[in-house]
């Protein structure tokens, strides 16, 4: 593969984004889920019961999933550009691609956060601390690649970390959801909600797979380019999976 064949399958998969964008805001609701604050009402220690539940703003969805979607389209047609496909090309060249991993930080950090929203998780510092955790996942993956260059031995430790961070939000998700349905008398978030957890949390485990599969270097995977390819076609498959079944189930 050469990285001349990436061009058009940057712009193809940018267009692919940009036209299911463009959707989820034509076709969407004003559905929002709030994001809220807890005032206890009294100093450390005063039971939660006795405190104040309030809704600092809402996330509307719609907008909320074209943003990842067109943040994608973005940066495809950044790289496949007159002006970015150079630089583009000398990332590759290098075994590396930055753009790609400013990108995830920004489009999977959204996506974590609304995944976290719509199975219950609320609360503002919460999403924060989800946001900030899943955003240094990605950027361990940026170290990943830039310390190491072609031909040298592989230092894997950033790999690791990266795994690591990229747990975190994962454990929160589920831990809040665990306990939250095992109270008595709780029903639960409806079935879809199961849906878009399970697929989504295998389509990010395999972006991880694929970094790892590209720097142990057998097979096809001994070419960086066809690790780019699998990224390309990774982030339309989990982005798309992720707007149409949120689309389909909370906002027509």
């Amino acid at each position: 593969m050469t990285v001349d064949k990436l061009r058009p399958f940057n712009l193809i998969a940018g267009a692919l984004h940009l036209v299911s964008g463009a959707l989820m805001v034509v076709l969407g609701s004003d559905f929002s889920l709030p994001v809220s604050t807890l005032n206890l009402n009294g100093p450390p220690g005063t039971p939660i019961s006795e405190g104040t539940l309030d809704e600092a703003f809402g996330v509307p969805i719609a907008w909320g999933t074209a943003a990842f979607l067109l943040l994608s389209a973005l940066f495809h047609f950044i790289v496949a550009s007159p002006w970015g496909f150079p630089k583009y090309r000398s990332e590759l060249n290098a075994g590396r691609n930055r753009f790609r991993w400013v990108e995830y930080s920004l489009s999977s950090t959204l996506m974590i956060v609304l995944i976290a929203l719509v199975t219950g998780v609320t609360d503002m510092a919460a999403l924060i601390a989800i946001a900030f955790v899943n955003a240094s996942m990605i950027l361990f993956g940026w170290l990943m690649e830039v310390a190491n260059p072609p031909q040298k031995p592989v230092w894997w430790t950033p790999f690791w970390f990266g795994c690591i961070a990229g747990i975190g939000p994962w454990v929160a998700i589920f831990g809040y959801l665990v306990v939250n349905v095992t109270q008595p008398g709780a029903s639960g978030p409806p079935g879809f909600v199961y849906g878009i957890l399970a697929t989504i949390f295998v389509a990010f485990n395999c972006f991880a797979l694929n970094q790892w599969l590209q720097y142990r270097g057998k097979g096809k995977f001994s070419d960086y380019l066809h690790g780019e390819r699998i990224y390309i076609v990774l982030s339309l498959v989990a982005k798309s999976l992720l707007a149409w079944q949120i689309f389909a189930n909370t906002l027509i």
